[in-house]
């Protein structure tokens, strides 16, 4: 109903389109297809002039969910694709610029040095990668043009991306190495040690009220530093939830039900049904009550029943039924079908026998299921004679070598350590038995070693339904959300409306077009794309249906991709323009030849430091003040430097010595340091070159939001 909705709103438009299209077929017929494919349609972005093609972007997107088994969510994926994509163009632009190609050659030696494809019995020849066969096997799978081709082929493109991301950072990392004057250089600044005396005028010395900053300071300051304040296109909106849950009513219905599940009852037609007090096939009956939790057959300790009835449970005896109890969002019944004295740890070892199809079967397991069962029969009847062979018979037979050294030994393990069937064998036997049993992984011959901490131990038939809202309590809840959104449809303040209804108007800043979870809300794609739709204005409000509720949304702010607005700037930048006409009120006060005379000018004191350098720039009672000790590092020694702005104050300082750093006899490891960390810069070498690049980034019409 919703899509046909949509088609009638907009019948106008459709046939304005289609109209068009058809008169400039009648002009030039091959105009047509031109209106439907135009490059600039078909395309999801651009990088340096070279177009992304939807299909291209559909392709990458496809091949890297199935490479990563769908473990990410679709704008996780998107945006991933989006950035691998434009890393190849970039790097294969720089590479032609450079003159160097990586071509078939260079990814084929690529791939003979894979491991994986050097071990592969496929591509060997007694024992030895052998290159031929590897590449007749290509071409094989080439000629066949099936989905094993195609996966090779992704792969080959992954490697050649690789291939030239190496190629190019190797290239530039030939250039980045240092000389040993450089390490000699870099050990003497970061060591020497400098005493000086300042006065110190502290910016917060200077009330804000003093200050003004005005909308134009901000907006010019952004201006002036527009690399620092690029922002992609966002949205600001404001919702107010209106959760389903359950009432006390509905709480109160949902035990009533469970209740009547205790004793046998007759409906209004006769029918007969089994109470859970008398049934006596649980699964069964579970099944037919339609029960939200599954039958649990395993034995239970106390720690491991529901909490809030453990003390009953363990002083109940077979057959007794407890409940209706509530245990987190259910109510329950449960049934004590079986009381046990077990341990609640067991020692014992075991020898493993496979067979074929057995999860630990290997290619030279050889036995079906019943020669397995049959050398495991033979071996218990051994080991029952002489138990001292146990360790000699599990070192030649079992399968399991995490042990089979130590004569199968796995000391003590807990009640669910174990998969049931060996859990099962070794919990409810006795220390000495000896026997057989099957499992995923094969037939087990398990001797029984020792048991401890004997203690009670159930099991239980529990039926359990979830605790939900009714109808009734849904309906009343979605006419307060149309209420409300009713209220807003007509001019009121969303706060306001909020705030009369006892309700929170809960702000989400700065949403991105590829964004999924909506702060408040979670993964709600509907409300993203809703804000970004060109048609929505700041204002308009829409009701939506989101998992646990409705909410009802409103549109507060519209950020367009470039320089971020003064309003949203200002934050940042007020607290900076704030201490730079701070400084200009404090220079003022900085007046003297000397400093001495600077300091009683100021009514100040002239404050000592000593033996400060920039491994750690921090003056004595101040603070953290790297441009000032920065400063005074490359100052001249007994010279007035007045006004100098640091990141707390400004300064008036002195030198008064500076003390180099004992010199080594070798300043290698501070070359190699050096030459290290300019290496290391691969990232930032890759994002210079991409903000020097020409991107036109439209990953968000893939779906569906025109900007």
């Amino acid at each position: 109903m919703a899509i046909l909705s949509k088609i009638r709103e907009r019948s106008m438009f459709l046939i304005l389109v289609i109209g068009l299209a058809l008169f400039a077929f009648v002009l030039d017929p091959t105009t047509l297809s031109d209106f439907f494919n135009s490059s600039k349609i078909n395309e999801v972005g651009e990088v340096n002039g070279e177009a992304i093609s939807r299909q291209e972007f559909a392709e990458a997107l496809d091949n890297y969910k199935a490479q990563t088994g769908n473990r990410l969510s679709e704008m996780q994926a998107a945006k991933a694709v989006w950035n691998n994509l434009v890393r190849q163009k970039i790097y294969a632009t720089q590479l032609e610029e450079a003159g160097i190609t990586v071509g078939e050659e260079d990814i084929l030696n690529a791939l003979y040095n894979t491991e994986f494809i050097k071990n592969d019995p496929r591509f060997q020849t007694t024992g030895i990668f052998d290159k031929e066969k590897f590449k007749e096997f290509l071409a094989t799978i080439k000629a066949e043009n099936g989905a094993e081709w195609n996966n090779w082929r992704q792969y080959m493109a992954s490697v050649k991306t690789n291939l030239q991301k190496t190629t190019y950072d190797n290239l530039v990392s030939v250039g980045l190495g240092a000389s040993l004057k450089e390490g000699e250089n870099e050990y003497i600044t970061e060591n020497t040690k400098i005493n000086a005396n300042l006065v110190y005028l502290p910016y917060t010395s200077v009330a804000d009220s003093l200050v003004t900053v005005t909308k134009s300071d901000i907006e010019g300051y952004v201006k002036n530093h527009a690399s620092e304040f690029e922002v992609e296109a966002s949205r600001d909106v404001k919702l107010v939830k209106f959760d389903v849950i359950a009432t006390p009513e509905d709480e109160a219905d949902t035990k009533t039900e469970v209740a009547a599940l205790i004793e046998d009852s007759t409906n209004s037609q006769g029918a007969k049904t089994q109470g859970l007090k008398s049934a006596t096939d649980y699964r069964l009956f579970l099944e037919e009550t339609n029960s939200d939790i599954p039958f649990n057959d395993a034995i239970q300790y106390k720690s491991q029943v529901p909490q809030v009835i453990a003390e009953e449970l363990f002083a109940g005896n077979t057959g007794d039924v407890f409940g209706p109890y509530k245990d987190q969002d259910f109510f329950k019944i449960s049934k004590i079908t079986e009381v046990l004295e077990l341990p609640d740890s067991v020692k014992a070892r075991h020898i493993l026998i496979p067979f074929i199809g057995s999860n630990s079967a290997t290619a030279d397991t050889k036995e079906t299921e019943e020669e397995a069962k049959k050398i495991a029969d033979s071996l218990v009847t051994v080991i029952k004679g002489n138990k001292s062979k146990f360790a000699e018979l599990a070192k030649e037979y079992s399968a399991d070598k995490s042990n089979a050294d130590k004569g199968g030994e796995l000391d003590w393990f807990a009640y669910n350590r174990m998969v049931p069937e060996f859990r099962d064998y070794t919990f409810t036997n006795k220390t000495g038995d000896v026997g057989v049993v099957k499992t995923v992984f094969g037939f087990h011959v398990i001797d029984i070693q020792d048991q401890k901490n004997f203690q009670k131990a159930i099991k239980l038939a529990t039926f359990g339904r979830k605790i939900e809202p009714s109808e009734a309590t849904e309906n009343a809840v979605f006419q307060d959300a149309e209420t409300f959104a009713l209220e807003v449809s007509k001019g009121k303040n969303i706060d306001e409306a909020a705030k009369e209804k006892q309700l929170t108007a809960l702000p989400a800043v700065g949403l991105k077009a590829l964004d999924e979870n909506v702060p408040g809300l979670g993964e709600e794609r509907e409300v993203i794309t809703w804000a970004f739709n060109k048609d929505t204005k700041i204002g308009d409000y829409k009701r939506f249906d989101v998992n646990g509720g409705y909410v009802v949304v409103t549109l507060t702010g519209i950020t367009k991709k470039g320089l971020m607005p003064v309003s949203k700037a200002t934050a940042k930048v007020r607290p900076i323009l704030l201490n730079e006409k701070k400084a200009a009120i404090l220079d003022a006060k900085l007046k003297g030849n000397t400093l001495q005379e600077i300091a009683t000018e100021a009514k100040q004191t002239v404050r000592s430091v000593s033996d400060v350098n920039l491994k750690s720039p921090t003056l004595t009672g101040i603070g953290f003040e790297p441009k000032i000790v920065g400063a005074m590092l490359n100052a001249k020694e007994n010279q007035l430097y007045n006004k100098v702005p640091g990141d707390r104050g400004v300064y008036a300082f002195v030198v008064t010595g500076k003390t180099a750093p004992t010199a080594l006899p070798n300043y290698d490891t501070f070359r190699k340091r050096l030459a290290n960390q300019r290496k290391n810069q691969t990232y930032n070498m890759y994002e210079a070159i991409k903000k020097a690049s020409d991107i036109e980034d439209g990953v968000s019409s893939f779906y569906g939001i025109q900007q």
